[in-house]
């Protein structure tokens, strides 16, 4: 209808009232839907055809982009873009996942999922800018690392832990934003920072709803339950701890409205670069290495806990045959913290 009405020649008031009321009920309706989405629903959105990509970005958000190519290994991965950039008055070095914006580039980029020498090229790039003391962004938008025999071949699983272990004692400010998917290594390869921000659509997981299901399940068909077990929507990460900040999307998401989602992406890149500016080197490493350090804490084994308190508990109760029927001083628990471990 409000299309319809659009078309018409029709100037007189009583056509623009009508237009005015119906694009505020499809706002209403559109803020409804988008603010009940399931898990499953959130990563159609984050994986909608439209969605703004690296290059979006780049030429929205960012200013005198000069791309850096080559690994000085191998070769230059298209999956993986890296520059010199300026944002506002900051110089800053861009690393991150290009997706394409049509068939023909997605098919250059590989989807986005990168190579070796696509991560060791971000690192390269990554040292570079930690030598001239530029902040690093990197945007994250993949399913994950290639996983062809040749990315095998080449190392793909050493170059991403390689990539892990620099970037978490790189002595320079770095940010990473989830800006569509952000799925297994092939996101964390690029996703160790001082601030780590997901958009409000996008998702960020261990491995994709497809893989999680053919795993548990044998079959892709349970990908809806996947993506829900698995608590990949922003506000279950925020909730969880493993993102930072959560950047809120235009109405009915990124691809409604790219030059908006740029402008708050930048204005998000600008305030965290603000912080960590003023951050000393020590400090900033030292706060990256326990930001880390504090997720995912769990028992190693709760079922040895129990067995080995069941023993201490039963020799304290007076009735027990293992007590002898006298009383003693009750016995300390173990100490649990022993069985914690912070990854």
């Amino acid at each position: 209808r409000i299309e319809k009405l659009e078309r018409t020649s029709d100037d007189s008031p009583e056509v623009h009232e009508e237009l005015r009321n119906l694009r505020r009920q499809r706002a209403e309706v559109t803020r409804q839907v988008y603010s009940q989405l399931e898990p499953w629903q959130s990563v159609q959105v984050a994986r909608h055809p439209d969605r703004p990509t690296l290059t979006d970005y780049l030429d929205l958000a960012f200013d005198e982009f000069v791309e850096l190519h080559g690994d000085k290994s191998f070769g230059d991965d298209h999956a993986m873009r890296t520059g010199f950039a300026k944002l506002d008055h900051f110089k800053v070095m861009v690393i991150g996942h290009e997706r394409g914006r049509n068939l023909n580039e997605r098919r250059q980029c590989n989807f986005g999922m990168a190579h070796p020498e696509g991560y060791r090229k971000a690192m390269s790039k990554m040292r570079l800018a930690a030598k001239f003391g530029l902040p690093i962004v990197a945007l994250i938008d993949t399913k994950g690392a290639y996983p062809g025999i040749g990315a095998e071949e080449r190392g793909v699983a050493q170059v991403i832990a390689d990539n892990i272990f620099e970037m978490s004692r790189l002595a320079t400010p770095i940010i990473c934003v989830v800006i569509g998917e952000g799925g297994s290594g092939g996101a964390i390869g690029i996703g160790v920072g001082d601030r780590v921000a997901v958009l409000e659509f996008a998702y960020y997981s261990v491995i994709s709803p497809e893989g999680c299901a053919g795993i548990l399940w044998k079959s892709g068909t349970y990908a809806e339950q996947a993506a829900k077990a698995l608590r990949i929507t922003s506000s279950d990460l925020l909730e969880l701890g493993v993102v930072d900040d959560v950047v809120e999307e235009p109405l009915g998401g990124a691809h409604r409205d790219l030059h908006q989602m740029a402008g708050r992406l930048k204005m998000y890149l600008l305030r965290a670069l603000r912080e960590l500016s003023n951050t000393p080197r020590d400090q900033l490493l030292e706060q990256r290495y326990e930001k880390f350090r504090r997720m995912g804490v769990f028992l190693e084994d709760p079922a040895e806990a129990v067995r080995r308190d069941a023993p201490a508990a039963a020799s304290n109760d007076p009735d027990s045959p293992h007590s002898g029927g006298s009383q003693r001083k009750p016995t300390q628990a173990p100490d649990q913290s022993a069985s914690v471990d912070r990854t």
